[in-house]
């Protein structure tokens, strides 16, 4: 692709993600549907997916973003149902769907290429998975489940992908499968724990936000790369150190948290449109590799392995969070017994996305210096399975949240915690407020009082978002205090700006006030 059309695929996506945020609908799947459509447009040239921009380019930055809002606690809490999702889940649809490809058209993809095609459409995709469910309210356990699940689970796909792809030519034994996927979660994890721990380190003593933040942007990509480098798993090694850095977070500068946020929320909205986008825009290029086979054929193959798919999960997921239970009491003791329906979701919860694609167009075309044949299908059923999970599994589960009747998040109860938080907060800044006011600061009562009162503020707004919500619902006092702050902050800008205007102050001077201006505004607006 030229740098022309890069811009035009990355401006157009955005308008329409802008487009699909101002109305309220599901960005990611517009965004495919918009590519879909596009794909028909005579002119327009056929952009095919390069693995390597991908794998090595997308993938890391969009991984460790959403690794960094991972809960550790929440994810050790869980660790056990996003093993079995993420290992043997994928490991369970990769046989499975193999399988069933062999048995549909054996004799065009061979076992060790139905394999591939297995491993290939096994993983739901992060980006997939994060952008269609984190506006649908789920439960704290379902979303840390789902999203533990999207971050570990290329590790083992990849791995199977590269034990299959190199059964292909003959040149991997399932034992060696084996050792390299061991190898690749030790090494990968290794490195993401020592890069994680290098950089927390870094930026827990550094105080320039600029550089931090530089910092941020780097890591994600290192960790990848020399991961990949030494057999592991990139994937494994991001998440490891998005995780980590995650943790150490709140001990950082408050500018680089600040910054950061703002930096790594723009590049997810920037990949995270191109990323969709793409996706529609493959279906030439997967169409024209298929001359000559069979419409009959290939149809039944498609229809057989996306089925598999969306039922695998499902066959999956019952058994294997209900049947540990049964057999433990450990586990039973230990885990609060998830609700039918709470399975249900995570079972329609298989969004496939770019990593699939990316995996299928990096199937080399000649192996052993002969061209690989059943390559054209494998890229088929990887692109209609990516399709039919998104639009199908993305549009019904809004409509299957509501008609399971599954209770949306834990506001009331993250309301009540934070209230209690915030009183021991507030009660623990006033005791050294006065500490210091009585070894140093005598004659400043006023000031105090001010800090004492800014204090116990924060508290009680605290306590008051547990009052009364829907139609009965009064502005609370806070409210009121950060609405009329907000209009008198626009007032000072108005004033400044016009101050500027006529020449009585410097450019200089207005950044510098806004910037205070707009801090405190940022503060209201929590």
């Amino acid at each position: 692709m030229s740098g022309a059309t890069i811009l035009m695929l990355v401006v157009g996506a955005i308008a329409i993600a802008a487009a699909s945020r101002r109305w309220g609908w599901p960005t990611p799947l517009v965004l495919v549907v918009a590519g879909l459509a596009l794909s028909f447009v005579p002119g327009i040239p056929n952009i095919e997916l390069d693995p390597d921009i991908v794998l090595f380019g997308v993938l890391p930055p969009l991984l460790f973003n959403a690794s960094l809002d991972t809960s550790y606690l929440n994810l050790r809490a869980n660790f056990r149902p996003v093993a079995l999702l993420s290992i043997g889940l994928v490991l369970f649809t990769t046989v499975t769907v193999g399988v069933v490809a062999y048995l549909v058209v054996g004799h065009d993809l061979g076992w060790a290429l139905a394999l591939v095609l297995g491993a290939v459409v096994s993983p739901p995709d992060a980006v997939a998975t994060t952008a269609i469910a984190r506006n649908l309210r789920l439960p704290r356990r379902i979303l840390t489940i789902l999203g533990g699940e999207s971050l570990l689970n290329d590790a083992t796909a990849l791995t199977a992908y590269r034990v299959a792809l190199g059964a292909v030519g003959a040149t991997v034994s399932v034992w060696h499968g084996v050792g390299l996927f061991a190898l690749a979660v030790v090494v990968g994890v290794g490195i993401g724990l020592v890069l994680g721990i290098v950089g927390a380190w870094l930026l827990c003593r550094l105080s320039d936000p600029l550089v931090e933040v530089a910092i941020f942007l780097i890591l994600p990509f290192g960790a990848y790369a020399l991961a990949e480098e030494l057999h592991g798993s990139g994937v494994l090694s991001v998440v490891a150190a998005g995780i980590l850095l995650g943790r150490k977070m709140p001990k950082m500068h408050y500018a680089t948290r600040l910054q950061g946020a703002s930096v790594t929320a723009t590049i997810d909205f920037v990949l995270e449109t191109l990323v969709f986008g793409l996706i529609g825009l493959q279906l030439p290029s997967v169409i024209q590799n298929l001359t000559g086979r069979d419409p009959g054929t290939v149809t039944g193959l498609v229809v057989a392995v996306v089925l598999t798919v969306l039922v695998t999960r499902i066959v999956w997921m019952f058994p294997a969070t209900y049947l540990p239970r049964k057999l433990s009491k450990k586990i039973s003791a230990r885990e609060k017994r998830p609700s039918l329906a709470q399975v249900t979701i995570i079972s329609w919860a298989g969004m496939r996305g770019v990593v699939t694609l990316a995996a299928a167009y990096a199937i080399p075309v000649t192996v052993n210096g002969e061209k690989l044949p059943g390559r054209d299908l494998v890229l088929l059923c990887s692109f209609a399975v990516v399709l039919a999970t998104l639009l199908l599994q993305g549009l019904t589960l809004p409509w299957l949240i509501r008609r399971v009747h599954l209770p949306t998040g834990e506001d009331q109860s993250d309301a009540l915690a934070e209230a209690q938080a915030a009183q021991q907060a507030a009660q623990a800044a006033v005791e050294r407020l006065e500490e210091i006011a009585q070894a140093e600061l005598p004659d400043s009562a006023s000031i105090v009082d001010d800090l004492r009162n800014s204090a116990e503020s924060r508290a009680n707004a605290a306590w008051e978002r547990l009052g009364p919500q829907g139609e009965d619902r009064q502005e609370t006092p806070s409210e009121l205090y950060r609405r009329l702050r907000r209009d008198m902050l626009n007032q000072e800008r108005t004033v400044y700006i016009g101050e500027r205007d006529r020449g009585r102050i410097d450019d200089e001077v207005l950044r510098r006030v806004q910037r205070e201006l707009d801090l405190e505004e940022a503060m209201l607006d929590r």
